[in-house]
């Protein structure tokens, strides 16, 4: 990695080539899981959700748990990428996004054989992604999902509030939806 000039003699801040960072996993699963987010999510969020598993996989280096017992990452990048899944196409808008997104994954992790137990730890980092004081507590895959998603957290609150808006369910009280409904809808009475 070139830093310049004044710089040249210093060692690379990252244990890990950045170029070997930057790659996405491949195979059938890692395939499916950008198949069905590229089917149903607009790009802006798709590139969002690929870009929170290159931020999850960056924290996870700097953190030094990329060789821990429990750092999978293709559950990872079926978790970042699928995140977002309740915002697409394929969501009804009958629940919070977080939980139609984790129920959407776990499908998609069913039909290519991952166990229950991946499937249910794939779930909860999904359907837990946006909650803020929880998922940092729920192990590592959830944890690095959250923050790698709170990376980058983009401009997605209009589609978080379009989702919002197709039932109650959708955006219950507390719930981050629920949130950006309100102040979505303050701003909309104060430009009046």
């Amino acid at each position: 990695m070139a830093f310049g000039p004044l710089l040249a003699n210093l060692p690379s801040p990252y244990d890990a080539d950045m170029k070997d960072m930057l790659v996405i996993p491949t195979g059938a699963l890692a395939e499916a899981s950008l198949a069905i987010a590229r089917s149903s999510e607009s790009q802006s969020i798709l590139d969002h959700s690929i870009r929170s598993f290159l931020f999850a996989r960056l924290l996870a280096d700097e953190e030094g748990c990329l060789n821990d017992a429990d750092y999978n990452e293709d559950l990872l990048f079926a978790a970042t990428v699928m995140h977002d899944l309740g915002l697409g196409e394929h969501a009804t808008g009958e629940a919070r996004f977080e939980v139609e997104g984790a129920d959407l994954a776990a499908t998609v992790l069913r039909e290519h054989g991952v166990a229950e137990p991946e499937i249910d730890r794939v779930w909860e980092a999904i359907a837990l992604h946006s909650s803020l004081g929880i998922a940092d507590r729920r192990g590592l895959l959830t944890y690095l999902t959250h923050k790698g998603v709170f990376i980058d957290a983009g401009r997605i609150t209009d589609a978080i509030v379009a989702h919002a808006t197709r039932s109650e369910a959708a955006a219950p009280p507390g719930s981050l939806a629920f949130e950006l409904l309100r102040q979505h809808r303050a701003a909309d009475v104060a430009h009046r």
